[in-house]
């Protein structure tokens, strides 16, 4: 079955999505989220004081960026993951811009889906455990 053509409107907003995802990456790798500020802080870590499975990433991000993928890991083991769906979804919106059609989306089933929010979970908790080998998940 052939994919049908994103209208002028779907690709310049597809067009839009990769100069924020461009600009997201860049702010994350010029400036170290350990010693900037600006950057958000988790509101359930805030709170609770629990890391939740996306503690990390913006560090790891930061780390990945500059060739540190060791110490990346250990910001967020699900890293890789989450690079995976962002590479995706900038494949995706480009070949949108480019040619009208991105990527066909049935790997986002609903078995994947579900299937990712349960391994995040079961890493959330996992990673707030307080105890050997547990804590070498936390960030």
């Amino acid at each position: 079955m052939k994919q049908e053509k994103h209208s002028t409107f779907e690709r310049v907003l597809a067009a839009a999505g990769i100069l924020a995802g461009s600009a997201g990456a860049f702010v994350v790798g010029y400036f170290n989220p350990s010693t900037s500020n600006f950057f958000p802080v988790c509101p359930l870590f805030a709170i609770t004081g629990l890391n939740c499975p996306g503690c990390g990433l913006t560090r790891g991000f930061h780390a990945f960026f500059h060739g540190d993928f060791l110490t990346a890991l250990q910001f967020n083991l699900f890293l890789p993951v989450y690079l995976l769906v962002f590479f995706y979804i900038g494949i995706t919106l480009f070949l949108i811009v480019s040619r009208g059609r991105g990527l066909s989306g049935k790997i986002f089933t609903p078995v994947s889906i579900y299937g990712f929010f349960i391994a995040s979970l079961v890493f959330g908790v996992l990673r707030n455990l307080p105890f050997y080998p547990f804590t070498i998940f936390s960030p």
